[in-house]
This record gives structure tokens, C-alpha cells and sequence, in this order.
């Protein structure tokens, strides 16, 4: 990872950057336990139960652990993202802008996503380790372990602060009450914040900490849209790459 970005943006995966839940993959490799792994997604996200409460309920409705080749079978099948996001992954890449996931998301998803080459390469990832494959040759993307929600604040003021990276420079992107903590750490730090696909849970967990959300990107589920998975796959998240350069431009000149 070379040290001279300019400005970083940290952003959150699922319903995020990409129509999918970090459960799918346990949910495609046993299909029985799809609503009790949605029922817990939606639990943690609305911060009702903890991330690690809701590991400890998945580990105890799995047969077994997932293996490389049903990770790989699901990916093969059912991979997304919204439109543009491998397009801003590359260009905040060639800007220098460091691109992190920071997900509630399983490690070894996005492991087996790098080795199959289906996105540009990122640096950093900061996920969950309950699924985690051997590290094969190359140059993987260095990974930090999340346990809690809160982890993403802390992963993400870990990777700023070794960078020299200002937080005033820094960019959240999140979507769920899940990612209520991580815009709290950025509120408190003078980071920037964007709600992609902004689901009432954000909402609700900003306006009650008075934290304010400068940008809302994509349908606002806030503001009582209806549901539209069609319609979110025509939101280019390449559009966000203005609203960034003018952030990183501002704080520059």
C-alpha cells in the first residue's frame, strides 16, 4: 500500500455499494435458513442485537462453515455491484484517493471476489472474520478484523492516521443503521458523510446524535420511497466522483 493518498474514502458494501445482503452467500449455500439470516441482518443493522450477537446465531444455524468452492459458486452466479462502482473504485485509484470496504461483510466473500479478479483491486478491507481462507500468492488487499459495528470508525481513524490522511479528507459512505457509528466517529473527526441508499435506520440513529449527513446519494428510503431495486441499479456511482474531487480540492487550494 503506497503512503501519498490525497483523501480516502471508507464505504460500507452491502445495499451500499452492491444489492446484496453478507448473509447470501450462507443463504445460496443453504437455502432453508434464507429468512432467519435476513430476520438477524435486519436485527444488527437496526442496531436491536450486536454484530457479535448476531455471529453467534449464524454459527449456530450452520451445517457447516463455507467452503472456497460454494463462496466461489455463489459469486459465479449471483455478483453485482450498482452501476459505476468498479468504475470510482478505479478512478479514485488513479487520483490517489484510497478506496477501503468496511463492511459488516465476511472476509473470505471478498478473498474469493480479488482471487476471481471481479473488481478493481482495493488496498484495504476492513470486514468480519467469521469466514476467512487460507492467503494465497500475489498481493492481496490487507485486511483488518471487525467484530463490532464501531470497529468501522476505528479501522478506519487506524488506516487515516498511518496514512496521514486528515479526517477533514476523509469520505464515509454507509447506509443502515449499521453504519451509525461509523458516521458518529466521522461527525466527531470532521469527516464527510454520505448516505448511499439511505435507509430509515441511518436516519433515525443520526437524528437522534444530531449528526448531520451532508450528502444523500441514490434513493433516500428515509424519505418514504418505496423500494426499487430496479431503480437503484440506474444510480451511476460514478456521479460521486465530482462531489469527491471538490471535497479533496477545497481542503487542497
Amino acid at each position: 500500500m503506497i503512503e501519498h493518498y490525497k483523501a480516502m474514502v471508507s464505504s460500507d458494501w452491502n445495499e451500499c455499494l452492491a444489492p446484496c445482503g453478507p448473509f447470501d452467500c450462507m443463504s445460496f449455500a443453504y437455502p432453508r435458513l434464507k429468512a432467519d439470516l435476513a430476520a438477524v441482518f435486519r436485527q444488527y443493522t437496526g442496531n436491536l442485537i450486536t454484530l457479535d450477537e448476531a455471529a453467534v446465531q449464524i454459527r449456530e444455524s450452520l451445517p457447516e462453515a463455507i467452503t472456497p468452492d460454494q463462496m466461489d459458486a455463489y459469486l459465479d452466479e449471483s455478483f453485482t455491484t450498482y452501476t459505476g462502482v468498479p468504475d470510482l473504485i478505479e478512478w479514485c485509484s488513479s487520483n490517489n484517493i484510497l478506496f477501503m470496504i468496511n463492511t459488516t461483510g465476511m472476509i473470505g466473500y471478498f478473498q474469493r471476489i480479488f482471487a476471481k479478479s471481479l473488481l478493481p483491486p482495493v488496498p484495504v478491507i476492513s470486514a468480519h472474520p467469521m469466514i476467512r481462507y487460507p492467503e494465497k500468492s500475489g498481493m492481496p488487499p490487507r485486511f483488518y478484523k471487525l467484530f463490532e459495528t464501531r470497529d468501522k470508525g476505528k479501522n478506519t481513524g487506524k488506516i487515516a492516521h498511518t496514512l496521514a490522511i486528515p479526517a477533514a479528507k476523509t469520505i464515509l459512505l454507509g447506509d443502515s443503521g449499521g453504519d451509525g457509528p461509523h458516521f458518529e466517529w466521522g461527525a466527531a473527526a470532521g469527516a464527510y458523510l454520505i448516505g448511499s441508499m439511505t435507509k430509515p435506520s441511518l436516519d433515525n440513529y443520526c437524528r437522534a446524535r444530531n449528526i448531520a449527513i451532508d450528502l444523500r446519494f441514490g434513493l433516500d428510503y428515509s424519505r418514504h420511497e418505496k423500494n426499487d431495486p430496479q431503480k437503484e441499479l440506474q444510480i451511476n456511482f460514478m456521479d460521486l466522483a465530482t462531489t469527491i474531487e471538490e471535497i479533496v480540492n477545497r481542503l487542497t487550494h
